[in-house]
């Protein structure tokens, strides 16, 4: 028996033609998804992140113009050199992540510092470098996630930093008004990250449809969705999406 996902994406009907859309984790998974589609859609592109090649790939299935640039979220310097090459633009979307999970009581400093400047530090300095180079009606868009809202042993960094953000994109809407500040905050989806279980992955998927109130789980699909909603929606600011089946409720 197969795990309940969604349909496939339909094409999406709100042209994003003439704007130009920064994706920092582009490299894979969600971010992957949400280039290809806004490609699609028209935008011009501009894919960041740390692994070049990953980059380059997603670059290849570009329907559009896209441009890469490294970014690396814990330097400064490098964030500073991101908003000089990408110039004006109209949105940016940061699916970024560094998870430091495991018990307290072993948790690592580096990795810990790595999660924080992913989460909670990275999107700061962006606010603080690129706020100036978006274009009337854009945005920022960040990923949080269902840990904030249900923390579970081994995961108090996850939760800690997701919930920071939850808090940081309020703080970021007030302060840069009018340019949106919002997040997405996505429960267990079926990006690709879970193959590292092999055989266990499909148990553990089908465990989580059963109890979500939605009775499936996420696709990257639903995740570029929410986003592109928070990118055209002109009266959506300082708001976390909850893109989760309820999981957070479960």
């Amino acid at each position: 028996m197969s795990v309940p996902t969604s349909a496939p994406l339909a094409p999406v009907s709100t042209s994003l033609r003439g704007s130009r859309l920064v994706v920092i984790g582009a490299g894979a998974h969600t971010g992957r998804s949400l280039a290809v589609t806004a490609s699609a859609a028209g935008a011009d592109l501009v894919l960041a992140g740390p692994d070049l090649r990953a980059l380059e790939q997603t670059a290849g299935e570009m329907a559009g113009p896209a441009r890469v640039v490294p970014v690396d979220l814990s330097d400064e310097e490098s964030i500073a050199k991101l908003a000089v090459e990408v110039g004006g633009f109209d949105h940016l979307v940061s699916t970024a992540a560094m998870p430091a999970n495991g018990p307290v009581t072993q948790l690592d400093l580096d990795a810990v510092r790595r999660a924080f400047a992913a989460k909670v530090i990275g999107p700061l300095l962006l606010a603080k470098h690129l706020a100036g180079q978006v274009r009337d009606g854009g945005s920022f868009t960040f990923f949080s996630g269902v840990a904030a809202w249900r923390p579970a042993p081994g995961r108090t960094v996850m939760a800690t930093t997701n919930g920071a953000l939850a808090f940081l994109v309020e703080a970021l809407a007030v302060e840069l008004a009018p340019i949106r500040v919002n997040a997405v905050s996505p429960g267990i989806v079926d990006s690709g990250s879970w193959d590292a279980m092999g055989a266990d992955k499909e148990a553990f998927l089908r465990g989580v449809a059963e109890r979500n109130p939605a009775r499936r789980v996420g696709t990257p699909e639903d995740l570029v969705q929410a986003v592109l909603f928070a990118i055209g929606n002109p009266y959506v600011t300082g708001t976390v999406l909850h893109v989760d089946g309820g999981g957070r409720l479960a």
